[in-house]
Order: structure tokens, then C-alpha cells, then sequence
């Protein structure tokens, strides 16, 4: 998260690390909590904290053991009124031995800075539905939804057929949240998604993104893997928070060349989008999980570069549904070659030209710009149709992105 002009970061790291035996053998060893900080989103530093003795000292970036805490993500609480005055809340599984009902469970934890924390209570605020194999671990995505009022949690669920899914709780208070359920994703085709990255897009908080991990479990690339399978990161959003669209299948993030990557744990992206320079977002991966080249990557991306309606040189059109707008100009992020180009027809619901707002009477639009005011003959004021159901149609030829639209009120 940014916080002021400061990047703050919380990331896993292993200690005494040490292959278990067994048929799946994993990975086990203290998997504490760290932090690092940056002034730029791209240089990182660990600063030391004096918060946790590792190997006899406390001159560390530690900021939990696993016994408290396990994959931490904090976010800043902008409840309005908050039953409880921390500012950093995280929603966080604990040691897999915990249960109720031998049901894993989650706590809340709360912290003024961030660094120094504490358990709500003894008591979990979420404990696992009853059924089939029903996990609760993952980095836990949890944050204040401003726009709707609430706290919302995602985390990991094992739904039938006995394949890995996304599931979310809410809360009014932090303390008592709504039974788990899991999220819509329409008439997609199934496939096992590992945790979310689940994050309200802040050019736009009413939207959430999700970089999910798409995992493949009958493939195994890795000679000598301590568990089968593979994964990379997949793009979703939603409106609501509950139903995902996955229009685009695609993966977001491949493995690549690099065979340490081919593995379970690959590619996961931490909850977080944010500005690093202008027109920039960056978001930030592991690469090389479970290898000593273990490393966090940042990704970089154009501002709301996460998906684009795409032409090629013969060009193509798209037409929206009917929609309503408040504001009184029209904003796009687009990008064409050269040759190509971008034009904007303003129509009735009925799909009809609003008079002056016809194909023709657009202006080209060409070039690479994160908000272009669309322009026509008689001007750029759309101001007339607020309020009013419309519809937009877009031209685009020989090569054009279209990333972004938005409506905004012209700057006083």
C-alpha cells in the first residue's frame, strides 16, 4: 500500500526452513510475517524493527511469527466510525492446528502503525462452513468498501468437486462476519482458482480487481516436485464484489521461461494496484517460490492497462449497451499505431445517432493518451444526455487499443 509518500510492504519469509517427509512433503520452518518500505514503489529497503527475535536477535525486519499470524495482509480501516480504533486491520488465518469443530478459523488483528499488532480476541471471526475440505488459508484479501459500507474478506474454499475456489465474508463491524459464501463467476469454464488478490481499483473504488491464481493440477513440468501441478495468474473484476466476470480467460501473468516458475505457488500477486510514476500502475508477484532464488517481482502496466477492446490493421466496431452517465465530458484511454484511429458515436438507447454526435461528425482520434476528451464538430459538451439512457459506438482501424471510458465534469 502507499501510505503518504511511502510504499509499505508485508511479505512471508521462511526461517530454519526444512523439507518434511512424508508422501507431500512441504516446506515447514517459521513462515514469519516481514516488512519492507520504499520511497518509489521500485527501490525496496528492510529497515530493522526490533520487533521479533529471529536466531537471538531482534535486528530484523520481522514483524509476526507464524504462531500469530500467517500470510498477513494488512489494509487501512476508512470506516467512518470505526468499533475499533486501529488504524491497520488484517484478517489472518493462525496456526492449522487451531480449529473449531476441527474447522480452520480466521482473527482478526489490529495495529496503529502497521508494525506492532495484536490479536482482536481469542475468538475467530470467521470459522470454516461445514463440508467438503473446508480450507481457510492463502493470503486472506480483506478491506473497507467505502462505497458500500462494509468490510469484505476473500479467502480460499475447496467446493465440489473437490477443486479450489474463491470464497468472501462481510462485516458492518470487523468483529461479526456473514457466513462464507462463495463468489459468482457465471457461466465460465471451471477451473481451480487459488486465492484472489481481490483489491477495489482506486481511479475507480466501486469496481474490484482480482488477480487470481489459475491452478492445473494434472500437469507437472518440475523433475522431483515436492507437489504436482502448475499456475499462473488469471485477470477477473466484479461490480458488486460478489459476481466475477472472466470474459477475458487469458492469463494475466504466464510462468515464462524461467522452469523455477513452472511449479504450484507460481506467479501469486499480492493484493495491492498502485500509481509508481505517471501513467504507470505497478502490481507485485513471486517468482521461484520454494527455491533459494526465491524473489518478489513488481509488474508494470499502463493505467488501466489490465484489458482493451483490440483491432487489428482491418479495423472492427463496438457498440455498448444502454447505459446512463453523469458528467459533461466523454474520456478515453486509448492507443493506436501510426495509421490507426478512434471515433465515437453517441446514440439513443434505440441505438440511433444523437444529432452533432454522429460517426462523422467525430473527430480522429489518434495517438497513446490516458484520458482524451472526445471531441465532434459542434463541440465536446455531452452535458445534454446526462442522466439519459445511451449508448456508444466506437470505430477503431488499423491497429487501436481502447483501455478506458469515463464521463467527468469539465475542470473549473
Amino acid at each position: 500500500m502507499k501510505v503518504g509518500d511511502k510504499y509499505r510492504m508485508w511479505y512471508v519469509g521462511f526461517r530454519e526452513a526444512r523439507r518434511a517427509g512424508g508422501e507431500r512433503g512441504e516446506e515447514r520452518g517459521h513462515r514469519d510475517t516481514c516488512y519492507a518500505e520504499s520511497a518509489d514503489g521500485v527501490r525496496w529497503e528492510r529497515p530493522e524493527l526490533g520487533i521479533v527475535e529471529a536466531d537471538g536477535s531482534k535486528a530484523n525486519n520481522l514483524v509476526m511469527e507464524a504462531d500469530t499470524g500467517w500470510n498477513l495482509c494488512p489494509f487501512i480501516d476508512g470506516h467512518p466510525d470505526p468499533l475499533y480504533p486501529e488504524r491497520y486491520k488484517a484478517v489472518s488465518r493462525v496456526r492449522s492446528t487451531i480449529t473449531v469443530d476441527d474447522r480452520p478459523v480466521l482473527r482478526g488483528f489490529l495495529s496503529d502503525d502497521g508494525l506492532n499488532w495484536r490479536m482482536l480476541d481469542k475468538d475467530p471471526i470467521i470459522v470454516a462452513t461445514p463440508g467438503y475440505n473446508p480450507k481457510l488459508d492463502s493470503p486472506i484479501s480483506s478491506f473497507w468498501d467505502a462505497v458500500r459500507g462494509h468490510y469484505v474478506a476473500y479467502y480460499r474454499g475447496m467446493a465440489p468437486p473437490g477443486i479450489r475456489a474463491i470464497r468472501r465474508s462481510i462485516s458492518t463491524d470487523f468483529r461479526n462476519w456473514s457466513t462464507p459464501e462463495y463468489v459468482d463467476l457465471g457461466d465460465s469454464p471451471l477451473e481451480e482458482l487459488y486465492m484472489s488478490a481481490c483489491t477495489p481499483y482506486f481511479r475507480a473504488p466501486d469496481i474490484y480487481l482480482s488477480f487470481p491464481n489459475r491452478f492445473v493440477r494434472e500437469r507437472t513440468v518440475m523433475t522431483g516436485a515436492v507437489r504436482a501441478g502448475i499456475a499462473e495468474t488469471c485477470f477477473m473484476a466484479s461490480r458488486d464484489g460478489v459476481h466475477f466476470s472472466r470474459h477475458f480467460m487469458e492469463a494475466f501473468i504466464r510462468p515464462g521461461m524461467d522452469q523455477r516458475n513452472w511449479h504450484k505457488h507460481a506467479m501469486m500477486v499480492g493484493t495491492g494496484v498502485h500509481e509508481t510514476s505517471p501513467g504507470e500502475l505497478s502490481i507485485y508477484y513471486v517468482e521461484n517460490h520454494g527455491h533459494p532464488t526465491c524473489r518478489i517481482r513488481r509488474g508494470a502496466l499502463r493505467t488501466d492497462g489490465f484489458t482493451s477492446v483490440s483491432t487489428g490493421y482491418s479495423g472492427g466496431e463496438m457498440v455498448t449497451r444502454p447505459f446512463t452517465f453523469e458528467g459533461d465530458h466523454l474520456v478515453i484511454n486509448f492507443s493506436t499505431s501510426v495509421v490507426g484511429a478512434v471515433r465515437v458515436e453517441l446514440q439513443d438507447r434505440e441505438g440511433r445517432p444523437l444529432e452533432g454526435f454522429a460517426m462523422d461528425d467525430c473527430e480522429e482520434i489518434f495517438g497513446d493518451q490516458i484520458g482524451r476528451v472526445v471531441r465532434w464538430k459542434g463541440g465536446d459538451n455531452v452535458g445534454a444526455f446526462e442522466n439519459q439512457p445511451v449508448k456508444l459506438r466506437f470505430a477503431m482501424t488499423k491497429e487501436a487499443d481502447l483501455y478506458s471510458i469515463k464521463f467527468r465534469k469539465a475542470a473549473r
